[in-house]
């Protein structure tokens, strides 16, 4: 998180570059990423987009395929010890959903075995609940990202028209 506000503040320093029309995106991991600068530099950026990415690191730990679990254990952190359970509680952006008040647009496919449907949803749910404003698309023939041309298309399609609304209001 360090690194994305050093980023930020070196755009801020360059002549060249409008600080106030910044957009972060990533996928997977980077879609944390996302949601975490979103609740840590909400006032910084113009708008976010998430793409598969984790919510929440003890519902995600909880309700990713069997096979992949204990590796993400090793990963993350092991969600059963009580202390490792609320480190991830305090950092998982569902948590702390109320600091994001800028757009965000949420991309999921609906068979991910790795980062389920439910990471999106809630973290959707929570925004909009606290009157963010959420652009949300679920792919339903599609895992982890967007792999048919038809989807691809359809997801860069949104990524623009949402970067337009956006950025050039």
């Amino acid at each position: 998180m360090k690194d994305i506000g050093a980023l930020l503040n070196w755009i801020e320093r360059q002549d060249e570059l409008d600080p106030e029309r910044i957009v972060v995106m990533g996928g997977s991991y980077g879609g944390y990423m996302v949601l975490a600068s979103m609740t840590h530099y909400n006032e910084r950026l113009s708008a976010g987009i998430e793409i598969v990415g984790i919510s929440n690191f003890v519902t995600f730990l909880e309700n990713t395929e069997d096979y992949r679990r204990d590796l993400r254990r090793v990963e993350y952190g092991d969600e059963r010890d009580p202390e490792m359970r609320a480190f991830l509680e305090s950092i998982s952006p569902t948590n702390n959903a109320q600091k994001i008040v800028k757009p965000m647009l949420i991309a999921q496919g609906l068979n991910d075995p790795r980062v389920p449907a439910s990471e999106a949803e809630q973290v959707m749910e929570v925004i909009r609940k606290n009157g963010g404003e959420v652009w949300y698309m679920l792919a339903k023939d599609e895992g982890h990202g967007f792999h048919k041309k038809t989807n691809r298309d359809y997801h860069n399609q949104a990524v623009v028209l949402f970067l337009e609304t956006y950025l050039l209001e």
